[in-house]
């Protein structure tokens, strides 16, 4: 739609009695004091009238409801708008790159949209399509990631800086490269607030307490002033309270969380996740004051933190039919929550086995990327219990363990294997080579990337 039609659009509203004309700007302001429906009000009006910043803005909203529905109207929307800009390609880019069940056509297609969008100028497809080049690499069989940073990088953009941090974790060679992290993000601190938290992980792994502090004091009061999200001190927190990093700093994680939460409701739930960790930071009862404050927050994390304190009867009683309710209502968006469901209804904890209920939970969380359903699907079918054995499955299930780096596994598949006849080794390999293509590329995924997890 050319500017001469848009003016026109715009003086038939106003000469029809609009008192309240759609306006972009008065959009992205109710937009940042979270009046998400007058910005959505605005966009959409806005985006009617062919304006496709406004559909952006329209579609943005729809990804951030995370809303199946939503979801995929954020895909039409972004589609109308992708012959006029190089944004509405990048965000497409990215929404079919990030789903869970995208086929191998839409990550073509999303590296397509990518690669184009950033050659247009907008460097904000950069990181994504490096993530993509590096969970899909039998797809883009061409390309040499390492290379395309360096070019990156060489050429001026900042987050090709970022992007060599991420190579590096996704290769496993994140500690041989400290130093040159520590001053990728020193350099990029003030454009790229994630640089917090990897400069905490490297000064958490040095054991370098006064950079640490000082890199606190810095976060803190970059976050007073707005100038630093909360999610991003939520991560440093969680970074100070990881053993596999260093020394912990776990009262510090916690004053940081606190001060955030009222805020930034997510951090109620990492509170309690970090007294779940180091319950000498509080009691009981202070854990379910900040799980009440985060499911209050409609935050489904709390539901599945809860579902899984009753489901281990750690810090509360056990109580199997509190841990399905609250795993219940965490299953929508939590897939941890069906591999304790699964493993609710496999044991018997609700008064018998529900076979099939139990299968269908731990086989969801075992081709999403649950990294023990694979096990628990093995011991399901090697035990019988409340089912009938199935040598079979559980072989297939077994070796998919086996994959995921399960030691017990191998322990299973050594007693299962001698008893296995030829016909079953026959059909167990061939319903593992099927499962196997069933999860494809997100399977896979799954499978070499978990060193990324953290990023």
């Amino acid at each position: 739609m050319n500017s001469t039609t848009k003016i026109l659009l715009l003086s038939a509203l106003g000469l029809a009695g609009c008192t309240s004309l759609p306006d972009q700007q008065l959009a992205n302001e109710a937009l940042k004091r979270g009046d998400t429906a007058t910005a959505e009000r605005h966009y959409r009006q806005l985006a009617e009238l062919g304006y496709a910043d406004a559909a952006v803005g329209l579609a943005d909203l729809q990804v951030a409801s995370r809303d199946p529905e939503q979801l995929r109207k954020a895909e039409q929307t972004y589609r109308s708008a992708l012959d006029s800009s190089p944004r509405a390609k990048a965000r497409l880019g990215k929404l079919l790159a990030a789903k869970v069940d995208a086929s191998d056509a839409e990550r073509r297609e999303a590296e397509k949209l990518l690669s184009e969008s950033f050659e247009a100028g907008e460097q904000s497809a950069l990181l994504p399509l490096t993530m993509l080049y590096l969970q899909y690499p039998q797809l883009f069989p061409g390309v040499n990631l390492q290379q395309r940073i360096a070019q990156w990088r060489a050429e001026g953009y900042p987050q090709a800086e970022m992007a060599q941090v991420i190579y590096y974790r996704s290769q496993g060679t994140y500690d041989q490269h400290l130093g040159e992290i520590e001053q990728i993000c020193q350099r990029m601190l003030n454009q790229m607030d994630v640089c917090y938290v990897e400069l905490a992980t490297v000064y958490q792994k040095r054991e370098q307490a006064d950079q640490q502090k000082a890199l606190i004091e810095r976060l803190m009061s970059g976050y007073r002033a707005g100038t630093v999200s909360a999610n991003r001190v939520d991560g440093v927190a969680g970074v100070l309270a990881d053993s596999e990093l260093g020394k912990t700093d776990e009262k510090t994680a916690q004053e940081l969380l606190e001060e955030i939460a009222p805020k930034y409701p997510a951090a109620w739930v990492s509170l309690a996740r970090l007294l779940y960790e180091y319950p000498e930071l509080g009691d009981a009862d202070k854990m379910m004051e900040y799980l009440d404050q985060g499911r209050a927050a409609a935050q489904p994390r709390a539901e599945l933190l809860l579902g899984k304190l009753y489901y281990e009867g750690k810090l509360v009683p056990m109580d199997p039919f509190k841990a399905e309710e609250h795993l219940t209502k965490a299953a929508e968006t939590e897939l941890s929550a069906h591999y304790y469901l699964g493993q609710l209804y496999r044991r018997g904890f609700l008064g018998k086995v529900y076979p099939q209920k139990a299968l269908d939970h731990l086989l969801y969380a075992a081709r999403g990327g649950q990294n023990s359903a694979d096990f628990a699907l093995a011991q399901m079918f090697s035990q019988g219990r409340g089912i009938k054995i199935d040598r079979v499955n559980a072989y297939v299930f077994g070796q998919l363990a086996i994959l995921r780096g399960a030691p017990q596994a191998e322990v299973l598949m050594q007693e299962l294997e001698p008893q296995l006849l030829p016909a079953e080794r026959a059909r167990g390999d061939e319903l593992l080579r099927q499962e196997k293509q069933l999860r494809g590329t997100a399977w896979l995924e799954s499978v070499q990337m978990q060193a990324m997890q953290s990023q």
